[in-house]
């Protein structure tokens, strides 16, 4: 059995077992290669990765001018290199917790529906077409890490607390796929 490609995108000092590890830098972290993920293309061919890991770098992607975003070029270069039926997990700070406000490197807060627009069909529902985006990702699982104070609570309260209050959710963990042809 082939063994599948996995990559770390922006690994850090926290390269995912099993991974390539792709960093801006390979000086003083795990990466393997070298490259500035914005930057396209990347060092993979297309339909070649399986799996990608990402943690918290989606909210450093700096803003562009409205119509061109490095953010959509991001997720169309995902697009290109994930094989069909391949994952992407992404790690990003919550939008209400202060993790998402503490450090001044961060540029965008990610949500729930910010993967919406990775999805083609969910584009044309909302008349987005013209979005320079031509993914079609599907959202396959979405888990919050939920402050320490709410371990342990019942999913209830938990999502109630959320809706109303800041910092009750840390971090959101999002799941995507690129569809089997």
């Amino acid at each position: 059995m082939k063994e599948k490609k996995r990559v770390d995108l922006e690994c850090g000092n926290n390269k995912q077992k099993g991974f390539i590890g792709i960093d801006i830098t390979k000086i003083g972290t795990q990466a393997d290669i070298a490259h500035n993920l914005l930057t396209f293309p990347w060092p993979f061919d297309d339909n070649s990765v399986d799996e990608t890991f990402c943690s918290h770098f989606l909210e450093h992607i700096p803003h562009g001018d409205g119509y061109h975003d490095p953010f959509w070029d991001f997720f169309n270069e995902l697009w290109r290199i994930l094989k069909p039926g391949g994952i992407a997990k992404f790690v990003t700070p919550y939008y209400a917790s202060v993790r998402a406000f503490q450090d001044p490197t961060h540029t965008r807060m990610i949500t729930e529906p910010t993967y919406n627009y990775f999805n083609k069909a969910w584009r044309a529902m909302n008349k987005l077409e013209h979005y320079p985006i031509h993914s079609e990702f599907n959202i396959i699982k979405i888990d919050h890490a939920v402050s320490e104070e709410m371990n342990g609570k019942a999913a209830d309260a938990v999502s109630y607390q959320a809706l109303h209050f800041w910092n009750v959710i840390m971090d959101i963990m999002v799941t995507i796929q690129k569809p089997k042809k």
